[in-house]
């Protein structure tokens, strides 16, 4: 499974260490579109970049950050065939997968403690999309 990454300059140092992670999980390639510093951008860039990576095929999945998660989640979501979703409790990726089958999970890196970042990430890959009644909704949304 290929995994993209990326963020902006508040969400670098999340990105690094889900990256990190995301290598330590069995049968994960990570392709990091940036940001490759805590150098100022911004993070409309990258948010489409991840999208447009999962939207094209060249990843399965995406994680994206910012300093919150907002900003290059409202990004990710601008590129047609990305559910791109934003995290801050376990609760929150598991129904993100469950429920939305989210191929891009939001996370942000100065609202987070990164071990609980990383928690969100495993619980986000980890959680299978339920379909039944959450595919139309699914669809629809993909209909947008």
């Amino acid at each position: 499974m290929i995994i993209a990454t990326a963020s902006d300059h508040g969400g670098f140092q999340l990105k690094e260490a889900v990256k990190e992670h995301l290598k330590s999980r069995e049968n994960v390639e990570v392709l990091d579109l940036g940001t490759f510093s805590e150098e100022s951008v911004d993070y409309p860039q990258y948010g489409e970049a991840c999208a447009r990576a999962v939207a094209e095929g060249k990843a399965d999945l995406g994680i994206v950050c910012c300093g919150t998660g907002i900003g290059i989640s409202i990004a990710a979501n601008k590129v047609k065939g990305v559910r791109c979703a934003l995290a801050v409790t376990p609760f929150m990726a598991e129904m993100a997968k469950r429920h939305n089958d989210a191929n891009v999970l939001a996370l942000g890196g100065r609202v987070l403690e990164e071990e609980e970042a990383l928690r969100l990430v495993d619980i986000w890959l980890d959680t299978d999309f339920e379909g039944g009644r959450h595919q139309r909704r699914v669809d629809r949304l993909n209909d947008l």
